[in-house]
């Protein structure tokens, strides 16, 4: 199982605005948690520091930071920045979960 993550180019411009709104947080970690409809739930979080065993990904100047157990969870996933009539949010096409709610923010395995 490959657990490489992936950023679109419309993720890593959507990350870079951002940070570049909130001089003190430089990068978007991503963490999987226990909750939502479907079982667990992404937490999007913008922080300044990485912890040791993080692991960075990054495109352009966008930087991701993602906890070891979260990895487990988005092995081989790709974040993609979506704006259309139901909103603007990042999307993960996640190859691990079996099924998502409607929102897209919660997954189960």
């Amino acid at each position: 199982m490959t657990h490489t993550v992936t950023l679109t180019d419309r993720a890593a411009r959507r990350i870079e605005e951002i940070v570049a709104e909130e001089p003190a947080n430089t990068m978007l970690r991503i963490s999987v948690e226990g909750g939502g409809c479907s079982g667990f739930q992404y937490k999007f979080d913008l922080v300044d520091t990485a912890a040791s065993d993080d692991v960075v990904v990054e495109k352009s100047t966008a930087k991701v930071l993602i906890d070891p157990v979260s990895l487990e969870y988005l092995a081989g996933a790709e974040i993609d920045f979506v704006d259309d009539l139901i909103g603007a949010s990042f999307k993960i096409q996640n190859p691990n979960a079996t099924a998502s709610c409607g929102c897209g923010t919660s997954f189960s395995l």
